[in-house]
Parts: C-alpha cells; sequence; structure tokens
C-alpha cells in the first residue's frame, strides 16, 4: 500500500512542529518553515516558504500530497491568499486539506460552550481571520477538508508555559483570567487525535480540546504546583463581570473513548521545570 505524503504548512511552529514529530515516523512527511534555526535548513523534509513572498501553489505541485495540513501563522492577507490558493489546488487535485482553526471563532459568544455545527461569531481580527477562511474551505466538496478547532494548547515547550516559568523565575505577575471558562489541549493529545483523523480519512468539522471545562485561574495555578514549589504573583483580569466561556466540545464528531482526555490528565501530563 502506498505511504500517504503529507506536507504541514508551517512546521517550524509549535503545534506544526509537533504534529511533524507524531506523523513523520509514519508518513511520507513534509513541511514549509520560515525560522533561522539550522535544524530546519539541514532537514531534507523541510522546504523554506515565506508567506508573504512565495506562492504555495509552487510547492504543492512540486510536493504533490494527499493531504495538507495548515499550521500557519503569520500575516493575515497573506494567509487568506495563501488558503486560495490551497483551495484552488485541492479542486483540481486528489488532496485532501487539515485547517487548524480555533475557539476564538466563538469569541463574541460567551455564555455557553460552543459545538461543531453553532453559527461562527467573532469580536476579535484573529477570530474573523479563522473564520473567513473556515468559509472558503465550507465551499469545497465536503471530503476535500476538515476543520479542526483548538482550544488553549499547552505543552513543555510552548509559549504559554514558556511564558509561566519565566515569569515566576523573574518575580513577574501571571494574567489570570478568574472568570473565563474553557477547555484546554496539549501537543501530544492534538497530534494523536490528527493521527486519527488522517488514518481514517476523515472530513468535517471536529472541536478537538479535553471534554471538560474548567476556570483558567484555576488550571493555571494548578499548572505551576505541577511546576514546582512558588508563591506567584497573580495578576487578576476581570473583562466582564460574568462568567465568559471560551470552549469548543464536541458533540456530532465525536473521537474514540482512548483519544478523549480531561484537563487533569494535561496537568498531570508534564509541566516539569
Amino acid at each position: 500500500m502506498e505511504v500517504k505524503k503529507i506536507l504541514i504548512l508551517g512546521g517550524s511552529g509549535f503545534i506544526g512542529n509537533a504534529i511533524y514529530k507524531e506523523l513523520c515516523p509514519y508518513f511520507k512527511t513534509y513541511a514549509t518553515y520560515n525560522s533561522a534555526r539550522r535544524s530546519f535548513e539541514k532537514n531534507q523534509q523541510f522546504i523554506k516558504y515565506n508567506m508573504e513572498e512565495d506562492d504555495i501553489y509552487d510547492i504543492l505541485k512540486n510536493i504533490n500530497p494527499q493531504i495538507v495540513i495548515s499550521a500557519v501563522r503569520g500575516n493575515f492577507a497573506a494567509q487568506i491568499q495563501a488558503h486560495q490558493h490551497i483551495t484552488e489546488y485541492l479542486e483540481e487535485n486528489n488532496c485532501r486539506l487539515f485547517f487548524i482553526s480555533s475557539a476564538n471563532v466563538f469569541d463574541a459568544y460567551s455564555k455557553y460552550p460552543s459545538y461543531e455545527n453553532d453559527k461562527t461569531l467573532s469580536e476579535s481580527i484573529y477570530g474573523r481571520l479563522k473564520i473567513r477562511i473556515e468559509n472558503m474551505l465550507l465551499r469545497l466538496p465536503a471530503e476535500k477538508m476538515a476543520i479542526l478547532r483548538i482550544p488553549m494548547v499547552f505543552g513543555n515547550t510552548s509559549t504559554r508555559i514558556k511564558d509561566i516559568k519565566n515569569s515566576i523565575l523573574n518575580n513577574e505577575p501571571i494574567d489570570v483570567f478568574p472568570n473565563l471558562v474553557m477547555n484546554v489541549t496539549n501537543d501530544d493529545k492534538l497530534t494523536q487525535q490528527i493521527h486519527y483523523l488522517i488514518n481514517r480519512n476523515k472530513s468535517g468539522i471536529y472541536h478537538l480540546g479535553c471534554r471538560d471545562l474548567v476556570h483558567h485561574e484555576e488550571f493555571i495555578k494548578e499548572v505551576i504546583d505541577r511546576i514546582g514549589t512558588f508563591s506567584p504573583i497573580y495578576k487578576r483580569n476581570y473583562t466582564t463581570n460574568n462568567e465568559r466561556y471560551m470552549a469548543v466540545l464536541p458533540k456530532t464528531n465525536k473521537l474514540p473513548k482512548n483519544l478523549q482526555f480531561t484537563y487533569q490528565d494535561i496537568i498531570d501530563h508534564h509541566f516539569i521545570i
């Protein structure tokens, strides 16, 4: 059986690189990078890609992947143009796109968690960008794409955990949002779920986070307890007097039990300084 060829856009970023490490032992995996790190330049599977200068269509034609995973970040206008070119490629070729979207596509709704078929509406520029690309993909044949909405992503090498550790070491305040109710994931859980979706040739909309909810302040405090014994300074931010939800939960497209997890699983998994 022919091994699937996969191209990951944004392979030098935290999420993109985690996906690459998960998939490369099993598939013929390529990734784009826009980083000065020598390790990417030396890796023959990595292709230099400057989203503002290069045309992704040329890379797609050259690699000819069966699956594209978009975890790219950067200039918003360049992201839109890149995804327009990707959709053109998808229409003409036997290829499927897995697009990493965000819980922010629902950030205008704050009273409830959000599910796969809920209408998107965002007050943030970032959320509106993700909605615009999602809408572009929803015009494709259903089997050509999967939209993967994710909540806050943690992990030892994530910017969020690095920032927390730096704040502790420098005795700087750590921002917490006491009224924010959320769900979370980490790089390991997310990449395992994506691996499953690829293996099973899945398409559609998926919400890839833990199955339960937690307050942001409670979660961050538990994470710091796991990192070590510290007396950190917390800066409590109240954006509203009421509880505000930023959570994407599955209802229609639930994954198997072994790929479901709780926020406590994320805390227990690592976070050692």
